[in-house]
């Protein structure tokens, strides 16, 4: 069996002397491994970055088996996670949920695009937190979890939604969230637009700790626990927003 497509990629670890276990996540081939024969080498560290998007060829016997990847770069991001302490946060952050939480082998075109959507606000600083964000929320929604922010839950109101009901996932207003508020989330305000903007850590903070709530509570229901990488980005976060 054999197919071609192009992914990024989430993951490497070494196998063997000289070989490599990639992880991709692939546009039409969804989250996937695979070995590349020489990958340990240093020709193929060079190519085999995290966050690097790639050509890819496949090749097994069986569909069913681990099959090995030829691989050839087509954008390579390394330089740019590594020189930002955030980026490089950020994107551990997600390709550890991406690795956790996808079915491996199920095609998501649509996360896909938003993925390299995010990556190139990330090279390009354009409003990339925000584009975090919305990619947390679209996870959510791919996982079957949307968050509904659209009305009140309570009075049916499109106006001055500041909450989120971490029972029902549904936006709740200012005013009838009163005397409820320490059991409510924080609806940051960013999100109820449509355009990406720019934000801060403060708002970039509050949003990682509503998706994040969700996130373990729907898509870790059993060990209530995010990826360590995606807690050290809340911290560092944290530590930002208290000092900005």
């Amino acid at each position: 069996m054999e197919w071609q497509d192009q992914g990024v990629l989430l993951g490497v670890r070494r196998h063997g002397e000289s070989a490599a276990i990639i992880e991709v996540f692939c546009e039409h081939h969804g989250r996937h491994l695979g070995l590349v024969r020489g990958g340990a080498s240093r020709k193929s560290a060079a190519i085999l970055q995290v966050g690097t998007q790639l050509s890819l060829v496949w090749r097994a016997r069986l569909e069913d088996q681990l099959g090995t990847f030829n691989v050839e770069p087509i954008r390579a991001r390394g330089g740019v996670l590594l020189a930002s302490r955030n980026k490089l946060y950020a994107f551990n952050a997600i390709s550890s949920l991406l690795s956790r939480l996808l079915p491996e082998r199920e095609p998501n075109y649509r996360l896909y695009g938003q993925f390299i959507t995010l990556l190139i606000a990330m090279e390009h600083d354009d409003f990339w937190q925000d584009r975090y964000c919305r990619f947390e929320l679209e996870l959510l929604k791919i996982l079957g979890y949307g968050i509904e922010l659209s009305r009140c839950a309570v009075s049916g109101e499109a106006a001055d939604l500041t909450y989120v009901s971490p029972k029902s996932g549904r936006a709740v207003g200012q005013v009838s969230a009163q005397g409820w508020e320490n059991k409510l989330l924080r609806l940051p305000a960013f999100l109820l637009t449509s355009e990406p903007q720019n934000i801060s850590q403060q708002e970039f903070y509050t949003s990682l700790l509503l998706t994040g709530y969700f996130l373990a509570s729907r898509g870790f229901p059993n060990a209530l626990k995010l990826p360590e990488a995606r807690q050290r980005l809340v911290d560092l976060i944290a530590r930002q927003a208290k000092t900005a």
